[in-house]
């Protein structure tokens, strides 16, 4: 960090300069750690998260370019989770080394990811979609991970289809032939992996799951009875009436909200440090969580009063 310190607001809706929720090669991020972080820094970023999906690859590359570019990074992963047969995925923020329980965790999805896209493939292949797998990595680049967009654009690649939204809708989406379902562990079970390690978790972007306001309110009672210190207030953009809910529910519950721009790649709305408005509220931000409060002054941010 430079020696020009950021202060932290004490309100989520008095925030700017900070995301903490963003992806690079290490997932499914068009950018390196790296890059991100420059991109970031140009952008105005201070603080920021680099959580990747169900990886800690890209933190130490992102965590040496934040030094030298003068922002702080939080290291960071977003959990992929199921609950009552939903995906949910949970990001979680590392203010300490990453306990053995997460690694040996992130270690299982790891694995469960690698079979699940080598049986896409297998499929693909039987279906006519010959050399998938190759196929499919050369559409990743030097992205780690192998990812169901990487299959459709291979296919469109190919000729097999004229576009994504073709691939998705004959091969790859909801019970087609590439459709194969990962074996995530419960929410409570990640959420555990992430706590019992010193770690904060959060609901990632609880609007986008298209629950009813019932089941999204069991969705977090279940979330903050497992330990969960809350959830992203705002993620990329959303229904500014929605974020106002969410922002009583969460209350409510005294728990706590974040921010981030979810950002993958350029060309869309969201970029590092750009999300939708963040609706009036007395939440308390997640950085003024007590486990990040040290983590913060250690890393050139002013103390936001923890709670």
């Amino acid at each position: 960090m430079s020696s020009e310190r950021f202060t932290l607001p004490t309100r989520l809706d008095a925030a700017s300069g900070i995301d903490l929720h963003m992806h690079s090669t290490a997932s499914d991020g068009a950018f390196s750690p790296t890059d991100l972080v420059h991109l970031a820094a140009a952008r105005g970023v201070k603080f920021m998260a680099l959580t990747d999906h169900d990886t800690l690859a890209g933190v130490d590359e992102a965590c040496a370019a934040g030094r030298a570019a003068g922002v702080a990074v939080l290291p960071g992963v977003e959990v992929s989770s199921q609950w009552q047969g939903v995906g949910i995925h949970i990001v979680a923020l590392l203010p300490q080394a990453p306990g053995d329980i997460l690694l040996e965790g992130l270690a299982r999805q790891a694995e469960a990811r690698l079979a699940r896209n080598e049986e896409v493939a297998r499929r693909l292949e039987k279906a006519g979609f010959s050399d998938a797998w190759r196929k499919a990595q050369q559409q990743a680049g030097e992205r780690t991970a192998l990812g169901r967009p990487d299959f459709a654009r291979a296919m469109v690649e190919e000729g097999l289809v004229p576009d994504m939204k073709t691939a998705f809708r004959k091969y790859l989406g909801a019970g087609k032939v590439g459709d194969v379902k990962q074996p995530w562990p419960g929410l409570s079970a990640a959420i555990d992996w992430i706590v019992a390690g010193g770690g904060i978790a959060l609901v990632a972007h609880p609007l986008r799951y298209r629950l009813t306001r019932k089941k999204l309110t069991a969705l977090l009672d279940d979330a903050g009875a497992a330990g969960a210190a809350g959830a992203e207030l705002v993620s990329g953009f959303q229904n500014e009436d929605q974020g106002r809910d969410l922002a009583q529910i969460l209350t409510r519950r005294s728990m706590m909200g974040s921010l981030g721009s979810d950002f993958h790649f350029q060309g869309g709305p969201v970029a590092p440090g750009r999300f939708g408005a963040i609706p009036r509220t007395a939440l308390p931000p997640v950085w003024t969580h007590p486990r990040l409060s040290e983590w913060c002054r250690q890393n050139g941010l002013s103390d936001a009063d923890p709670l």
